[in-house]
């Protein structure tokens, strides 16, 4: 099987780029964010502080998780429930940033992220998978933006769905995350040591022409 992590902070387009990549290589995307937030969901609907840690660990055991790849993509799921429009919001990013510091909670997702890697030729984003989940890809890209067009991104993906914030109350909350996900104890969010780096500021036909040429170059021995 085929692995290629993908890396980068909140709003770098992370997932945009591995959904495009899986499409035109034929591999499944794993968006492993989505997992986190649907952990910080359940925290959010058991009434949890997310500083609460002992409370969120003990409450680990309860929490169901499933994945499935259909026509449209990965679609995640809490007890059954389709959350994916709902792990979105700003509220649930935060959630997802502090309950994702726990290493409890990072061991519980673990073994479902590698299993997916084990099985199928997968694309797999986030913050980790180059240093952590999946330090055996074959390619590690970390994904690069100007703050200031990520927070307009990030800004216009939530009043897209219904959330009036402002773009310095959006630029706020990325930078706070960044801190915290860069600095944690418990697997950074920092580039692996022979990841490639993507900036995706500008042009994203011309990001994913440049990411499936190295891609392609450094797979063909598995061809």
């Amino acid at each position: 099987m085929i692995n290629i992590a993908i890396d980068g902070p909140s709003g770098a387009g992370k997932s945009t780029l591995a959904k495009a990549l899986a499409k035109e290589l034929g591999y499944i995307h794993t968006d492993t964010g989505a997992l986190y937030r649907t952990v910080g969901l359940a925290v959010r609907r058991a009434g949890i502080s997310p500083d609460d840690k002992e409370a969120v660990i003990a409450l680990l055991p309860s929490v169901r998780i499933s994945l499935r790849y259909e026509a449209d993509g990965q679609k995640i799921y809490l007890d059954g429930e389709d959350v994916g429009a709902l792990i979105r919001t700003n509220e649930i990013s935060s959630y997802a940033s502090k309950v994702s510091a726990i290493p409890e909670v990072r061991a519980f997702l673990l073994e479902l992220q590698r299993g997916i890697a084990r099985e199928n030729n997968v694309i797999m984003d986030g913050r980790d998978i180059g240093t952590v989940i999946l330090p055996d890809a074959e390619v590690k890209f970390f994904i690069t933006v100007s703050d200031e067009e990520r927070a307009r991104r990030r800004h216009r993906e939530l009043a897209a769905r219904g959330e009036s914030l402002s773009l310095e109350e959006v630029r706020r909350t990325m930078a706070e995350r960044d801190k915290s996900d860069s600095t944690r104890e418990i697997a950074p969010a920092v580039p692996a040591p022979d990841a490639v780096f993507l900036d995706n500021t500008g042009d994203f036909t011309e990001t994913v022409s440049r990411a499936l040429a190295i891609i392609r170059s450094k797979t063909e021995r598995h061809e």
